[in-house]
């Protein structure tokens, strides 16, 4: 079957893209799919893309199709039409967005990031042990509070339903824990 073509005025591929639009038709848009990916990525080559540009194009073009598929109307253009009609003017998006990008040599974003501080990952290995000391000098179900709240990353009333203990209750053990923490490492309360 050619592109457009009808069959007692019926095209067949209208009956496709109706299904898609009506109930997201999944075999529907792979049989519009296999008839017009090839052709629409064929189509691209043509005015002037490479051929993994035009295939990665061509599929944007049929995601579209499938997004967009409600708003065909078949008394304006075939689908053929419509399909193509998408296909240039995303082409047309590509050119206008790749004659305008130009890079600024003074952009921050394109600067190399700065080396890492040598001594940096040596305290973060200090600090590392130290909180891990400190949290092993806690009570077990402080330790295990504490876990859950920013490990298993559970709110307080989670953290209660999950032991049985009263909301006030983790509260306030959770307090006492940051406390002996804060002592522990030397920070201000």
């Amino acid at each position: 079957m050619q592109d457009g073509e009808r069959i007692g005025g019926d095209d067949p591929y209208a009956r496709l893209v109706t299904a898609i639009a009506e109930r997201g038709d999944r075999a529907a848009f792979r049989d519009l799919f296999e008839h017009y990916a090839p052709r629409v990525k064929g189509y691209l080559i043509r005015l002037g893309l490479d051929g993994a540009r035009s295939e990665e194009l061509a599929q944007e073009v049929l995601v579209t199709v499938w997004r967009k598929a409600a708003s065909f109307d078949p008394a304006k253009a075939s689908v053929s039409t419509w399909i193509f009609r998408i296909a240039r003017n995303r082409r047309i998006d590509v050119f206008r967005r790749d004659r305008t990008a130009v890079l600024d040599a003074e952009d921050p974003s394109l600067a190399p990031p700065e080396a890492p501080d040598p001594s940096a990952g040596v305290t973060a290995s200090q600090q590392q042990r130290r909180i891990t000391a400190a949290l092993g000098a806690l009570p077990a179900d402080q330790r295990d509070l504490v876990r859950r709240a920013f490990y298993d990353d559970l709110s307080h009333s989670e953290i209660a339903e999950a032991t049985g203990l009263a909301l006030g209750t983790v509260k306030s053990r959770l307090r006492l824990a940051f406390a002996k923490l804060r002592a522990a490492l030397g920070e201000a309360a």
